[in-house]
């Protein structure tokens, strides 16, 4: 885990606005906390001495609510046999006391003349939430489409509503079908900016027709929330770190991260989840097997760069210049 300073605040309110989802006020006494801009989340830790990554939700509309607040707002799914983060959250009640980092942006909102259109996937909302809010608050022109398994699995659905009226467009699998995600970006104006956060399966399908359709780099901006997990049939791997001098073994269920950890080595990196692009490392030897949402098709083809925080080797040993 990246060095962090920590933060004690305590939980003030506590609220379930979707099932399995809940969504925490964490604060300070009424002392103002760092500010923020949207699409920020922050840090976690968690009893392990882990942490988590949660975005940060404005609801406000107000262009000075992020500035100087008094709390934070999180939104946190429950996942399913959860033993982490998010068993962790569902846990807290009132009154306790969490630590968590200042904040941290890495999918920042960049200023467009063109209409921003904005798609979030289950809790992928986070984000996208203040985002909307920012843009309704100063008047720039927006779209969200929020997808979901139906309406009543929809967080904060009557606060983007009142935010952003009919800019907001939610999709409902069980009443509109699959959503045609296709169709969205084949009908985007040339160099119109799509912000989107949910789940790997629809980032994966957006960095595709990306490509296919040519899209800037850039263009599409993306946050996914997921770790990295172990895939059926990986195996463990020997890993040589070039400029270090060191040679490891990375186990089956084990990231290049977390072995160079447990030798005590002291890697960069932050998302642990292939999206940020901190931990790239250049490949001398072997032959990497791809996991992240950063590297482009072409990149990935010529094997010479990797993310060392999800992907593998796919290739019984693997040389990097670390």
């Amino acid at each position: 885990m990246p060095a962090t300073d920590w933060i004690a605040l305590t939980v003030s309110d506590i609220t379930t606005p979707a099932p399995g989802i809940r969504s925490l006020v964490i604060g300070r006494g009424g002392a103002v906390l760092p500010g923020w801009e949207a699409g920020a989340h922050v840090l976690l830790r968690l009893p392990d001495g882990e942490a988590r990554a949660y975005s940060l939700v404005d609801l406000s509309a107000d262009a000075a609510a992020t500035r100087a607040p008094l709390s934070y707002r999180l939104g946190v799914r429950l996942e399913p046999a959860s033993t982490g983060g998010s068993a962790y959250v569902h846990r807290l009640g009132l009154g306790d006391t969490v630590w968590v980092s200042a904040p941290i942006q890495q999918f920042p909102l960049v200023a467009h003349d063109d209409e921003i259109v904005l798609v979030a996937g289950g809790i992928g909302i986070t984000p996208l939430a203040s985002m909307a809010s920012r843009l309704a608050a100063t008047g720039r022109r927006f779209r969200l489409h929020y997808l979901a398994r139906s309406a009543a699995n929809m967080a904060f659905r009557d606060e983007l509503r009142a935010i952003a009226g009919a800019r907001f467009l939610p999709h409902c699998d069980d009443r509109d079908g699959v959503f045609d995600l296709a169709s969205l970006m084949r009908g985007m104006t040339d160099g119109q900016p799509l912000y989107l956060c949910g789940p790997r399966p629809l980032i994966d399908a957006a960095i595709g027709l990306a490509e296919a359709l040519g899209w800037a780099a850039r263009r599409l901006r993306f946050e996914l929330f997921a770790a990295a997990a172990p895939q059926s049939g990986d195996r463990a791997f020997e890993l040589e770190l070039r400029a270090s001098g060191r040679t490891l073994t990375v186990e089956a269920g084990q990231t290049i991260v977390a072995a160079m950890l447990e030798a005590g080595l002291d890697p960069l990196y932050d998302c642990q989840r292939g999206d940020c692009g901190i931990c790239q490392a250049m490949v001398l030897e072997g032959v990497p097997d791809h996991r992240d949402t950063v590297l482009s098709a072409a990149e990935r083809a010529a094997g010479r760069l990797i993310q060392i925080c999800v992907s593998r080797a796919a290739s019984p040993r693997l040389v990097l210049d670390l």
